[in-house]
């Protein structure tokens, strides 16, 4: 059966401080984001009816929005209280919450200051990024052309929708050869993140992630890092080099859509879906349904 489209489904969405009804929420053509990528977002998951860490993805909504210069025109109380009134609207437990922020309509052009700020989220029921097959085999990732950029150059602590071109380009890039995401290097060559997740290796029972200075630290990155220490597992956090993939026996990808992961193969890489990651898969499934 093919997937519902996202324009065209029963429901609620909270836009622009009013609950409206699903298919009546669009935007006009000419709005400023379409155009120039003005948009920040957030990706959250309720479990058993519960938004896991609402109030951080809130926090960075606005720290993004921030950073792209502009002032979101509602209070964060009315953002988490609309996020959390719409799991119930809808009738969910189980479900996926997307707050948007964006510029609007009355200028275009690259100059876009007198533009109404405006503000949506929408909530529905959507199971794991990857196939539940997928995450016991463990994933296979390409290796992407593209790199994430430096942070002199585009605003990479924003969870910003210009970004995810590359991200977007480089998933279909390895969907059409048969892998099921890609790993992205930085713009110095060292490993970084795939298209829409943080990622963990293990080496000597210890764990390595790369250090996320041009790249989101993904609120499931730092959930993670913390069960990690809980179970007495040293954490680095450090530049990685692609080359130092052959000595790490397994890899994990962490994040909210992606939750935790297991990697088989990364390029020419291979990986086995060991205890630790095993492990930090329960104890993540664990701490999200308490």
């Amino acid at each position: 059966m093919a997937a519902l489209p996202y324009d065209d489904r029963d429901g609620w969405i909270w836009m622009d401080g009013e609950y409206q009804p699903w298919r009546d929420c669009n935007v006009h053509i000419l709005t400023h984001a379409i155009h120039y990528g003005g948009a920040a977002f957030e990706g959250q998951r309720a479990y058993n009816g519960k938004i896991f860490k609402l109030e951080e993805h809130t926090d960075r909504l606005f720290k993004s929005a921030s950073i792209l210069g502009y002032e979101i025109p509602f209070t964060k109380d009315d953002i988490n209280t609309a996020c959390n009134e719409l799991v119930v609207k809808n009738g969910f437990t189980d479900a996926y919450c997307r707050p948007v922020v964006w510029r609007g309509s009355e200028m275009m052009g690259v100059s876009a200051q007198q533009n109404t700020i405006h503000a949506a989220i929408a909530v529905w029921e959507w199971p794991s990024y990857f196939s539940p097959e997928a995450r016991l085999r463990g994933l296979r990732l390409d290796i992407a052309d593209w790199r994430r950029p430096a942070p002199d150059t585009a605003p990479t602590d924003a969870k910003a929708s210009g970004l995810y071109q590359i991200c977007t380009i480089s998933k279909h890039a390895a969907e059409s050869k048969g892998f099921d995401d890609a790993l992205m290097y930085d713009y110095r060559g060292q490993i970084a993140e795939a298209t829409g997740a943080n990622i963990f290796f293990v080496q000597n029972g210890e764990l390595h992630t790369p250090t996320p200075d041009c790249f989101l630290d993904g609120i499931t990155r730092r959930t993670v890092i913390d069960l990690a220490r809980k179970r007495q597992i040293k954490v680095t956090e450090r530049a990685i080099m692609p080359e130092e993939m052959a000595g790490f026996e397994q890899a994990f990808l962490t994040g909210t859509a992606a939750e935790v992961t297991p990697l088989s193969e990364i390029g020419p890489y291979r990986f086995e879906v060991g205890e630790i990651t095993k492990s930090l898969m329960f104890d993540y499934d664990e701490l999200v349904r308490t």
